[in-house]
């Protein structure tokens, strides 16, 4: 049976050990319940891109209504996120992140076997509700289990990696169960690890949640939930369409403008969904700026690649899974090795080294061209600019989460997890159009990769101005357990 209580969990893994560094069983089970979850939602992203084209068919979707598959599920769990995450703080985090992993299964068993293209993209719709309910929840149960210091450390970089991995894994498996079985097994991989997670998580999960009760901010609920809503359908219909549609125009100022009522009524607020304060410290505004980029401008070269291998080069789409499973692997081994650079340096060093790094790899595929050698480029710089991304994920999370009370953790990680998915959505649409529009998909291809190295780089000194020297003195490795 879960424990309850009202801000942590006294399950946590200092319990266990004076430094917090060694997990017991039971916080290694709790770990991989609330990774696993993570994994499942990251995988959903990328997992379904290379079946399109045969699920488009099967549907009897046009080429046009295909862009809606990714959408229907970007609207909902990108709009919900910060909504979500507060209701958990409210209400109960085990609680929500339950319903989540309920509906995300059963919305997973509707698309995959759908029967037109309205159940599938019903499906896909509350799949999207429910990641916006894992999401957030499950970030705020990892960081209000394992305390702040080395134990959370070790788990926010596990779970970063895990996160990255998914999206790559995603489109080799994406690809392979495509040629192998269907489309449909895509989704029917998402109901399993919903089944696999779903039984486990009650007997382990502790519940977590604000020791007082505050009504909940309607107003501002109704705002950014509503702002993020057309904001992103506007990024994701401009992605088809470009920007100059009377739908996309409304659309994208009405999001503008909900978004930014959204700041007027939190300043007025009695309980806020999002504390201003809390946005006004400098970890929280220059960490989550350095979130959206990496995420953002890493989601586009992800697809820019993708086109330039399979329309350039000729790669098939198992081929082009390779290429990206490469890519995995080394995010992996970025994984293990992240939380020592951050131990040795501290968080924000790394995260504005890491988003240098990431632009500076970027910036060589630049040099791509038809050529078949060319494939080895590819896979060397996108892999080495991956690995810098897993550092930037992980440390900026820490940048954004460390010092902010218990029981304002679902603000915090809800800003995190929503940046991780605006960013996701955003980047394709921002950048990805320049090089489907262009009379020349290479030309097109560079434009898009060069804007991606400049936005990157430019985010790194901005971070970097932004939060300051660091006069916390960082962890040492040792004390991480990980020398």
């Amino acid at each position: 049976m879960a424990i309850d209580t009202t801000e942590t969990t006294s399950a946590s893994p200092t319990a266990h050990s004076p430094l917090g560094t060694r997990l017991s069983t039971r916080d290694k089970l709790v770990l991989f319940v609330l990774c696993a979850a993570q994994f499942m939602v990251a995988l959903d992203f990328s997992v379904l891109n290379v079946a399109l084209p045969v699920l488009g068919k099967d549907l009897g979707m046009s080429q046009s209504a295909l862009q809606w598959a990714v959408t229907a599920f970007a609207l909902p769990s990108g709009g919900f996120l910060l909504l979500f995450g507060r209701i958990g703080d409210l209400y109960g985090r085990r609680r929500l992140f339950l319903t989540g992993l309920a509906l995300f299964g059963t919305a997973s068993l509707l698309a995959t076997f759908a029967w037109d293209p309205a159940s599938f993209l019903t499906g896909r719709a509350l799949q999207g509700l429910g990641a916006a309910a894992i999401v957030p929840t499950g970030m705020s149960l990892l960081t209000t289990t394992f305390p702040e210091g080395p134990a959370r450390d070790r788990a926010l970089g596990i779970s970063g990696t895990l996160l990255s991995l998914g999206f790559t894994v995603g489109m080799v498996a994406g690809g392979v169960l495509t040629d192998v079985l269907s489309w449909r097994s895509t989704m029917g991989l998402l109901s399993v690890f919903a089944l696999i997670v779903l039984p486990l998580a009650p007997g382990l999960l502790p519940e977590s949640r604000t020791p007082d009760r505050p009504r909940l901010d309607v107003p501002g609920a109704v705002t950014v939930t509503g702002g993020l809503l057309a904001l992103i359908y506007a990024l994701s219909t401009a992605a088809e369409r470009g920007f100059g549609g009377a739908d996309v125009i409304v659309t994208l100022a009405t999001g503008v403008f909900l978004l930014a009522a959204f700041v007027y009524v939190e300043s007025r607020a009695h309980a806020p969904l999002v504390s201003l304060p809390m946005l006004r410290r400098r970890t929280v505004a220059w960490g989550n700026l350095g979130g959206l980029v990496t995420f953002s401008m890493m989601s586009t070269v992800v697809f820019a690649l993708t086109l330039y291998l399979q329309e350039t080069l000729g790669l098939s789409a198992f081929e082009t899974g390779l290429v990206f499973g490469v890519q995995g692997v080394m995010s992996a081994v970025a994984g293990v090795y992240a939380p020592k650079v951050i131990g040795r340096f501290g968080a924000r060093p790394t995260l504005v080294g890491s988003l240098a790094g990431q632009g500076l790899f970027v910036a060589g595929l630049v040099l791509l061209n038809a050529h078949a050698w060319s494939v080895w480029l590819a896979t060397a710089a996108v892999s080495l600019a991956s690995m810098c991304h897993l550092g930037a994920i992980i440390s900026y999370g820490l940048t954004v989460t460390s010092g902010v009370p218990d029981e304002e953790q679902g603000l915090a990680t809800g800003l995190v997890t929503s940046t991780q998915q605006v960013g996701i959505t955003i980047g394709i649409p921002l950048l990805g159009v320049l090089a489907t529009t262009s009379s020349d998909l290479l030309a097109g291809v560079h434009t898009v990769l060069a804007l991606d190295a400049v936005i990157v780089l430019a985010a790194a000194v901005l971070v970097a101005t932004g939060l300051g020297r660091d006069r916390s003195r960082p962890v040492e490795a040792e004390a991480l357990g990980l020398r």
